[in-house]
C-alpha cells in the first residue's frame, strides 16, 4: 500500500469514501481471489489526500498525484522542518536552514509489481526547481530518507500484503489485483 500512502490528492468527498471502502475490504481480506479492485485517479487522489492530512497535518499541503503507465508523479508543497517538528523529531539546525520554508516538490516514481511483490523506484526528485536524479538522488535516499524513515521501501523489493498479486497502473486508474 506504499503507493497509496506515498503520494497525494484531489477534492475530498464521495471519491474519498469510495476509496476508503475499497481499501478497507482489501485490508480485511474480504476480496475474492482473481478480483481487480479499481481506484480511479480521483478516488486515489482523494484517499491519499486524507491519509497525508492524517499523518502529516502540518508541513504538507496541496498534494496531488498524476498516474502514468506503471508510474506515479506526486506533487506537494512541503515545509520539511515544520513537518519534522510536528512528528516530534526536529531537524538539525544546519539542515533546517538549508531546506527551511515551504518548498514545491515533485517526485517521479516507477512502480514494478508481480507475484505478490513490488518495488518503488524514485527516478527524479525536484525541490524548488532543483532536479535530483541518478547518483545524487541515490545518495539522498540513503542518507536522508532512510535515516529519517527507515521503514521506507524505496528501491527495495517488498511483499504486498492482503493477497495482493500486483498493481496495474495507467493514467486513469490503479487496479489492485487480488491473487491466491
Amino acid at each position: 500500500m506504499f503507493l497509496l500512502a506515498a503520494v497525494a490528492l484531489a477534492a475530498p468527498g464521495a471519491d474519498s469514501g469510495s476509496a476508503k471502502r475499497k481499501i478497507q475490504l482489501i485490508r480485511q481480506d474480504r476480496v475474492p481471489s482473481g478480483t481487480k479492485v479499481t481506484l480511479s485517479h480521483d478516488e486515489l487522489n482523494a484517499y491519499v489526500r486524507g491519509e497525508v492530512a492524517a499523518v502529516a497535518p502540518a508541513g504538507v499541503r496541496d498534494t496531488r498525484v498524476v498516474l502514468g503507465i506503471n508510474r506515479v508523479t506526486g506533487y506537494a508543497y512541503v515545509d520539511f522542518p515544520r513537518l519534522r517538528q510536528a512528528q516530534g523529531k526536529p531537524m538539525g539546525r544546519l539542515l533546517a536552514w538549508l531546506v527551511g520554508g515551504e518548498r514545491p516538490i515533485r517526485v517521479d516514481a516507477h512502480i514494478l509489481s508481480a507475484r505478490g511483490k513490488a518495488m518503488v523506484n524514485i527516478e527524479r526528485l525536484e525541490i524548488s526547481g532543483i532536479v535530483l536524479s541518478g547518483a545524487t538522488l541515490d545518495w539522498l535516499i540513503r542518507n536522508f530518507l532512510w535515516s529519517y524513515y527507515p521503514e521506507a521501501k524505496v528501491g527495495k523489493q517488498f511483499e504486498l500484503a492482503h493477497r495482493i498479486d500486483r498493481l496495474e497502473i495507467d493514467p486513469a486508474e490503479v487496479r489492485v489485483v487480488i491473487g491466491r
